[in-house]
């Protein structure tokens, strides 16, 4: 959906230029683009190190490509909690091959979207290590399930006030670019009007193109990325009830209940469906 709402404000703007006889030639005008996007780029640079700039690079790359999750997935992610459920609840010592080397884990592998969230899978890991190796209370398990989920909270949002600090500049970059087209035609004023008349066009490209920027694609795209960090954080939400009800000694059909529960309604799987799934796991 990024790329065709991107391809449809190209098309709209560009088509409304054309229609009322404007031509796109004149938009063409790669010194100001070198100047926008360069000082863009190079104002990221300066605010960020270069692993918060890697981490923005694939954050940004991610969510072009990004969906919402489905029920499938939350189904999934259910059931695969449901079997680690059962292992702790037959045998805890027996969960720790799991949690130590998923790659290499049986019920990990059958749950491939799970395995390749490795954020959700660090957490489902790092989380039942500690159970295993030091149980801790149901109330001191949430607080640090918490400080988990707040801490990658935090770095996400990072990059997404960086985008949005980024799309709020380039307003103010057009009009740099702009100004610098205004100190280039006040040294053509001898070449003619048709020279004046290009060069002030070109100047007036450069505003056109920092608001376009701004408003067309740098800030719905840190708008996308907060609504991504906000899907991601209702999947961990799921691992978190689950695994908290597990704590309180909860059946694991009971754990499975509670993070359905927490599922967003426009994708949470019926409890039919669920329970089915789960009795066939069981089953096999």
């Amino acid at each position: 959906m990024v790329l065709i709402g991107a391809v449809v404000v190209i098309a709209c703007v560009l088509g409304g230029f054309v229609a009322a006889h404007g031509n796109v030639a004149v938009l063409i005008q790669p010194t100001e683009y070198l100047i926008i996007f360069g000082a863009a780029a190079g104002s990221m640079l300066i605010s960020n190190s270069s692993n918060q700039l890697k981490h923005t690079i694939h954050m940004v790359v991610t969510a072009l490509k990004k969906k919402p999750n489905t029920q499938e997935q939350y189904l999934e992610l259910l059931l695969c909690l449901y079997e680690l459920c059962k292992v702790v609840k037959t045998n805890p010592l027996s969960l720790e091959p799991h949690v130590e080397k998923p790659e290499n884990s049986d019920i990990f592998k059958r749950y491939p979207a799970v395995m390749n969230n490795h954020h959700a899978l660090s957490f489902i890991c790092d989380t039942l290590k500690i159970q295993i190796s030091s149980p801790m209370s149901p109330y001191d398990l949430e607080e640090l399930m918490d400080k988990d989920m707040k801490s990658g909270y935090e770095q996400e949002m990072h990059v997404v006030h960086q985008v949005s600090k980024i799309g709020d500049a380039m307003p103010g970059l057009g009009i740099v670019a702009a100004v610098l087209g205004v100190v280039i035609t006040m040294g053509s004023l001898a070449d003619g009007k048709e020279a004046i008349g290009h060069h002030v066009a070109a100047a007036l490209v450069g505003t056109f193109i920092g608001i376009l920027a701004s408003y067309g694609f740098v800030g719905p795209l840190a708008a996308k990325l907060e609504s991504d960090i906000g899907e991601d954080g209702k999947y961990i939400e799921v691992i978190k009830a689950s695994i908290l009800a597990l704590s309180k000694e909860c059946a694991p059909k009971v754990c499975v209940e509670f993070g359905r529960r927490t599922v967003p309604p426009g994708a949470r799987p019926s409890f039919d469906d669920v329970d089915k799934a789960t009795s066939t796991a069981k089953a096999a």
